[in-house]
């Protein structure tokens, strides 16, 4: 029962790890790089699937495991400004070598551009990682101050408050209709689906907003406002970054928080992509994408139970159910990512996924609407399913 508790602490493992990467500098930071993404790849795909349920009795300390991402996370943002600011900032690195012997310094001197570009590759997908995954769970606990409170703060590390919001109060409400930015139709590029779903998420966010404070007589340009208190938390963070290292590490700092966000829009892609229902019926297991694999599920606290997740949004993250019969996604979630990334890979792979949630899953209204989004999704083989589907009717 013990290993239950400490399979989540490897999600902390991983982030110190990505610290030590870009302090070591040089080709460790590619190294680095390609050993996380393929624990996360090659894991999932050697480990399989963990359907475990275990009753958890002490689940302070497991509300505590995810507070504990925003020191973490600060961290981790640190020493990869410290890695492409150009003075030891607070003597750090000095001290660092003095203690361990290695020229943290020298290294840095001699890492070459293509090393700092696997950095912010590295970087970005941590903060979306340390980030945005335990600050969804935790903005989650609406009853919860503290947590809401951690929570915002770290999604603020990829400028996207805004996700507080519009993810609790809106993607839940709306998700696999039209009316929701998050859910991606079927046709889309990923590539597009991250603009739109941005541009959107953020629309919504002060549509929702303005919303609960003009209920409550209350002026949406206010300090009332949470979504542009959210903006401001950002802005503290960027000022902090240019203060380290002037306009470098505050562009490291911008760049890095906005490949986090793509990244989001990117999960955001996957676990909806192609889903239709009928706004007035409940959210089911069946409206979102699923998967089980060990690695990507205890890295990314359950993250992966997603079907179960948008059947029940206030489950705590070791509560939720593995739904194996729920639709399942390409692989783990990083390999998915890659592959959406790829979208003729990605198109390829989804169409027969489609076609299977169409004959499977889909409720018989739901067919109609399958049948439009079939024909709106510009793909020839959905459209002749969507030909065939109307044939009888012409």
């Amino acid at each position: 029962m013990v290993f239950h508790y400490l399979k989540f602490f490897m999600f902390h493992l991983v982030g110190l790890l990505t610290a030590m990467t870009m302090l070591a500098g040089g080709h460790w930071i590619s190294v680095g790089t390609l050993l996380i993404v393929g624990y996360y790849i090659v894991g999932d795909a050697v480990l399989g699937d963990d359907t475990s349920t275990p009753d958890f009795q002490h689940t302070t300390l497991l509300t505590v495991q995810l507070w504990l991402a925003l020191p973490l996370l600060c961290f981790m943002v640190f020493c990869s400004l410290w890695s492409v600011a150009s003075a030891d900032l607070f003597g750090f690195g000095h001290w660092l070598t003095q203690l361990t012997g290695y020229d943290l310094l020298a290294a840095r001197e001699a890492t070459a551009w293509f090393h700092h570009l696997s950095g912010m590759v590295l970087m970005g997908l941590m903060i979306g990682v340390i980030g945005t995954i335990p600050g969804h769970e935790l903005t989650h606990r609406t009853w919860d101050r503290v947590s809401m409170l951690i929570g915002r703060w770290l999604l603020a590390f990829s400028l996207d408050t805004a996700f507080s919001i519009e993810h609790v109060y809106g993607h839940h409400r709306y998700v696999a209709t039209t009316a929701d930015p998050a859910t991606a139709p079927r046709g889309r590029n990923v590539y597009a689906h991250i603009v739109i779903s941005t541009l959107r998420g953020n629309l919504s966010a002060w549509r929702i907003e303005s919303a609960r404070l003009k209920r409550r007589h209350h002026h949406a340009w206010s300090w009332r406002n949470r979504l542009l208190r959210g903006y401001l938390m950002s802005a503290l963070l960027m000022g902090l970054a240019y203060a380290l290292g002037g306009w470098v590490t505050l562009g490291y700092f911008v760049l890095v928080a906005l490949l986090a966000k793509a990244f989001l829009e990117v999960v955001n892609y996957m676990e909806h992509y192609g889903m239709v229902r009928l706004p007035d019926e409940p959210v089911q297991p069946r409206h979102s994408w699923n998967t089980n694999r060990r690695i990507s599920s205890w890295a990314m606290f359950n993250l992966t139970r997603h079907s179960h997740h948008h059947a029940q949004g206030e489950v705590p993250y070791q509560d939720l159910k593995p739904y194996p019969d729920a639709p399942q996604m390409i692989g783990g979630y990083l390999t998915t990512l890659v592959v959406a990334l790829i979208p003729p890979l990605w198109h390829w792979l989804m169409i027969p996924k489609l076609r299977h949630w169409d004959a499977h899953f889909a409720s018989e209204p739901e067919r109609r609407l399958v049948a439009r989004a079939n024909r709106e999704s510009g793909l020839a083989p959905l459209l002749a399913q969507a030909q065939h589907t109307d044939a009888p009717h012409r």
